[in-house]
C-alpha cells in the first residue's frame, strides 16, 4: 500500500469520526437545552451506560489498546504513551503517559482484570500516572490485591514515590467509603525489579494462564537500561517498543509477532522546531527538541525494522511532534510504501486491536 493510500485511509477515518460527534451534538443540543425531561431522560440513559459491561467485547485471544500515543510535548488530541494487552482474565498496561488513565476509563477497559503495570523506563511521559491509575483502578475498579509494577532497576523508587505521594488519598478514601467497599491491600503497589541481560538476549518475567511475557534492553541512552515487551499468548502476539532507536534487540524480539507497537520522531520537524526556538532567543527549547532527535526512531527505520522481523502490522505510537489531524498523516507517513505483507498504521488513542485465536487476521475498531 503506498503512503498516499495510507493516508487517505487515516483521514477517512478521522473524518468520520468527527462527523459522529458533531451531528450528534447538532441533532441533540438545541432540544436538550429548552427540556428539562429531556435533559433528566439523557442524563439517565447516560448514567445507565457508562456501568454497562460487555463480558464479550475483550474475549478470545488477545487484544490490545492505546490509551496514549503522544509524548511529553503538550497535544490536546492524545495522551501521553500507554498501550494496554488483554489476554484471557488478565490486563496488563504498559507504560501510564498522563491522560491515559482517563481513556481507559471512558473505552471501559474491564479493571477488574488488572494483573500489573510494566514500565518501559523512568521518563515523566511513561510514568506520570501510575497513582493514577492505581487509584482508579482500586477505587473504580474493585481490586483487592496490590498492583504489581514491573520496570527494570529504579521502579522501586517510582514506586516508593507514588505510594507516598497518595498514602494520604488512599486514607482518605477508605475513611469515606469503609474497607469493605475499597479493601487498603487494593490501594498498595509493589515494585517487581528485572535487569534485562546486557547481551541483548530476552528475558521472560512471568508464564501464567498461557500468557508469556518477554522484555529486552533498547537503546534510549543515556537512559540505561531502557526496555520492549513482548506478550504471547494463545498462538498470538504483540511487541511494544518503549523508547529506543532502532534496536537489533527489538528487531529479534518482534520475529515473527502479529503486531508491532513502535514509538517514531520525525527528525526534520523537530529539527525545525529547534531552529525557530533558537531564533526566537529560547535556548533551553532550542537544545532539548535538538538533543531528542538521537535516540528515537524514525518512521522509516521502524518500518525496516519491522520488515526485516517479519512482522505483520506496525503501529506508530510516541508520536513525536505532535501534529494536528491530516497534516500528521502526510508527515509521519511521508515517503513509506510497505511494498508487500507488512501494514502500517498511524496509532491514534482509543485504537482497539483484536487478534483472535487460531486465526492470521487482525481486526482494529474503535472504543
Amino acid at each position: 500500500m503506498s503512503w498516499l493510500a495510507l493516508l487517505a485511509r487515516e483521514a477517512l477515518t478521522g473524518a468520520r469520526r468527527w462527523a459522529t460527534r458533531v451531528l450528534t451534538l447538532l441533532l441533540l443540543a438545541p432540544l436538550a437545552l429548552g427540556c428539562e425531561a429531556l435533559q433528566d431522560r439523557l442524563i439517565e440513559r447516560a448514567a445507565a451506560r457508562a456501568q454497562q459491561q460487555d463480558p464479550e467485547r475483550f474475549a478470545d485471544g488477545l487484544h490490545v489498546i492505546l490509551c496514549g500515543t503522544g509524548s511529553p510535548l503538550p497535544d490536546l488530541e492524545r495522551a501521553a504513551p500507554c498501550t494496554a494487552v488483554l489476554a484471557g482474565d488478565s490486563l496488563y498496561v504498559v507504560d501510564t503517559g498522563p491522560g491515559s488513565t482517563e481513556n481507559l476509563v471512558v473505552g471501559r477497559v474491564p479493571f477488574e482484570r488488572l494483573r500489573g503495570v510494566l514500565l518501559t523506563h523512568f521518563h515523566s511521559d511513561h510514568i506520570g500516572e501510575l497513582g493514577e491509575l492505581n487509584m482508579q483502578s482500586w477505587a473504580g475498579g474493585g481490586r483487592d490485591q496490590p498492583l504489581r509494577v514491573y520496570g527494570p532497576p529504579g521502579v522501586q523508587r517510582v514506586v516508593d514515590g507514588f505510594g507516598a505521594a497518595y498514602a494520604l488519598d488512599s486514607e482518605y478514601r477508605v475513611l469515606h467509603h469503609g474497607a469493605d467497599v475499597v479493601p487498603p491491600r487494593g490501594g498498595e503497589m509493589i515494585a517487581e525489579t528485572f535487569d534485562p541481560p546486557a547481551d541483548g538476549g530476552a528475558i521472560t518475567l512471568f508464564e501464567r494462564d498461557g500468557l508469556r511475557v518477554q522484555a529486552v534492553r533498547v537503546d534510549h541512552r543515556p537512559i540505561v537500561p531502557a526496555v520492549g515487551y513482548r506478550f504471547d499468548y494463545a498462538g498470538r502476539s504483540v511487541v511494544i517498543s518503549g523508547d529506543t532507536v532502532a534496536s537489533p534487540n527489538l528487531q529479534q524480539l518482534a520475529r515473527g509477532a502479529d503486531l508491532l507497537i513502535h514509538e517514531v520522531l520525525v527528525a526534520r520537524v523537530m529539527e525545525t522546531l529547534s531552529r525557530a526556538a533558537r531564533d526566537a532567543g529560547r535556548e533551553r527549547i532550542a537544545r532539548i527538541a535538538h538533543d531528542v532527535v538521537g535516540y528515537h526512531t524514525d518512521p522509516a527505520d521502524a518500518v525496516a525494522l519491522a520488515r526485516a522481523a517479519g512482522v505483520r502490522k506496525l503501529v506508530f505510537s510516541h508520536r513525536v511532534p505532535p501534529l494536528p489531524g491530516i497534516l500528521a498523516g502526510a508527515v509521519f507517513l511521508r515517503g513509506i510504501d510497505t511494498g508487500g505483507e507488512l501494514e502500517v498504521v498511524l496509532g491514534e488513542d482509543g485504537m482497539h486491536f483484536h487478534l483472535p485465536e487460531g486465526s492470521d487476521e487482525i481486526l482494529q475498531d474503535e472504543l
